[in-house]
């Protein structure tokens, strides 16, 4: 399972290397797209990814949670909900097959997101 750190650096959460025969895990690049369709200022409050496997394709699954804040953080939701499952993800070696908003939500001052994602690895 990977997880990431909500207060590291934006730059520093894209790098990714593969280990051994092991392909690098997408999920890093792929928060970094889904923080900058958020806009700011966004958090990731929690991100995971966990291999995932078919018969004919192998990949991981994420879960994401965002977190929005900022006067306009209700229409920046909306929108960041507007197409986002065919939305273009790019992402080295992988591609986004799925991508859905599980649930929503308010807290005090900020409005969050949760989605998952299933990435798949491209031969």
């Amino acid at each position: 399972m990977t997880s990431i750190d909500p207060f590291s650096a934006r730059q520093n959460l894209i790098h990714s290397h593969a280990i051994g025969n092991h392909s690098a895990d997408p999920l890093p690049r792929l928060l970094a797209q889904l923080v900058a369709r958020a806009g700011d200022p966004t958090m990731i409050e929690r991100a995971t990814s966990r291999p995932w496997a078919s018969a004919l394709f192998e990949g991981r699954r994420h879960v994401i949670r965002l977190k929005m804040g900022g006067s306009d953080a209700a229409a920046r939701r909306a929108q960041f909900a507007d197409g986002l499952e065919e939305a273009e993800w790019t992402l080295p070696r992988h591609f986004v097959a799925d991508i859905c908003i599980d649930d929503q939500g308010k807290e005090a001052d900020s409005l969050w997101i949760e989605l998952s994602a299933l990435t798949i690895r491209d031969w």
